[in-house]
């Protein structure tokens, strides 16, 4: 997931920390001081974002030489280590709290997604995410859905259409919106309506929509919807599904569950850097160098 984005974001991130420079590693560490370090995971984990973190170290300073000792979408247990680290001390610690930024958030993703995808294994039904991203970060949060085993629904506007209830409103109905974007969309679009309630299911039916997004719908609705729909169109279910609800709605005829909380609620992951010493203890801070030679005789 190394892309021109990412380098941005990275470099963004990087400015925001270490501008103005880090002014405690370098006032301890001249750039002689050299250490090894690596990250593990401090929880049971998906992984996801170690090439990010490694992109991290290399952009702060090209002499950190970073391996990896796994890979995303690995599922770790407390205390696998992720990759180790080593190089020039200062720039070592002045990457560490960037790295384990993306590291956290992105291994967070991928293990909220990784227990909804575990939770509807054997059903057919495939959970997918939204667009409630982090701005900005969407490719890489959409990456970590994957890693852990979920897939994405559309990542921009773009991509295919999809009516909502605000569409329908400013077109009239639900019917015009449909008639009016099969005029307008590419011949290859498929056209998707957000439908509410069971009359609004029928509507979609007879303008034949290619899928139908049943919005809020309580478990019983969702079945009277499918038994409707009866194949006609692809279904898909979103809103006010929670995790301990989801066997609730991954039901026969549905085909899709979006979740907007594998992105948008998702807590970090808990991984941790730990320095194990330095490799060139000879080499001390600069002030003390300093010291050294004006006391020679």
């Amino acid at each position: 997931m190394i892309t021109a984005r990412t380098d941005h974001l990275i470099d963004l991130a990087l400015e925001e920390d270490a501008g103005l420079g880090d002014v405690t590693s370098r006032a301890i560490f001249n750039a002689q001081h050299r250490s090894r370090a690596f990250i593990e995971a401090a929880q049971d984990l998906v992984l996801c974002g170690v090439a990010v973190a490694a992109r991290v170290f290399e952009r702060v300073d090209p002499a950190l030489k970073v391996t990896l000792l796994a890979r995303d979408g690995d599922r770790l247990a407390c205390g696998n280590r992720v990759l180790q680290v080593a190089g020039p001390t200062a720039s070592l610690l002045t990457a560490e709290r960037t790295a384990l930024n993306f590291l956290q958030r992105l291994s967070g993703v991928a293990t909220q997604s990784g227990r909804f995808a575990a939770a509807i294994a054997g059903t057919g039904v495939r959970i997918v995410d939204t667009r409630k991203t982090t701005p900005g970060w969407r490719a890489l949060e959409k990456y970590a859905v994957r890693c852990g085993g979920c897939f994405n629904h559309r990542s921009s506007l773009g991509e295919h259409v999809l009516i909502k209830e605000n569409h329908i409103a400013a077109a009239g109905s639900l019917t015009r919106a449909v008639q009016l974007t099969r005029a307008a969309a590419p011949h290859l679009a498929k056209i998707e309506v957000e439908a509410k309630s069971l009359p609004e299911v029928k509507e979609a039916l007879r303008a034949k929509a290619d899928a139908i997004l049943l919005d809020n719908m309580k478990p019983a609705q969702v079945r009277e919807a499918v038994a409707l729909i009866a194949g006609a169109a692809v279904v898909e279910v979103s809103g006010g599904v929670r995790f301990d609800t989801l066997r609730d709605y991954a039901l026969p005829g549905v085909d899709v569950i979006s979740i907007g909380a594998l992105t948008h609620s998702a807590p970090a992951a808990d991984l941790s850097l730990t320095l194990v010493g330095a490799t060139d203890s000879k080499a001390g801070p600069p002030a003390a160098r300093k010291r050294r030679r004006e006391n020679r005789p």
